[in-house]
């Protein structure tokens, strides 16, 4: 089960993430992300999941408080460069989509199972 839930959109841009309320578009918080090497085309990638809110920006990681976007942690990944970080996890994603994929799994594992017998 999620541990939080957010109306918020974010979007990385600039060195910056920034949280949009879902349904008005107004701008909830800013958090300038404390990278070692930033210019004005830093790309920003951010992930959400069902436990926290991450960004990579110049090589670096970060932990973001969804609900204020205080920083929590960072890692400057050393020795690995100023690439863009690539996030994945093993947990499932906080919104309704993820329990319409949840059923529809369970649909056909089922299927499946009656099928075979």
């Amino acid at each position: 089960m999620p541990r939080w839930r957010t109306s918020l959109l974010f979007v990385g841009i600039k060195s910056y993430v920034i949280a949009f309320d879902r349904k008005t578009g107004v701008e909830t918080w800013r958090t300038l992300l404390p990278a070692r090497y930033k210019s004005a085309a830093s790309l920003v990638n951010v992930f959400c999941d069902a436990e926290g809110l991450f960004a990579s920006c110049s090589g670096e990681i970060f932990a973001l408080d969804p609900r204020t976007g205080a920083l929590l942690w960072h890692d400057g990944l050393k020795g690995m460069g100023t690439g863009m970080a690539i996030f994945a996890s093993e947990l499932g994603g906080s919104g309704q989509d993820s329990a319409v994929v949840a059923a529809e799994a369970a649909r056909q594992a089922a299927a499946a199972a009656a099928a075979a017998t």
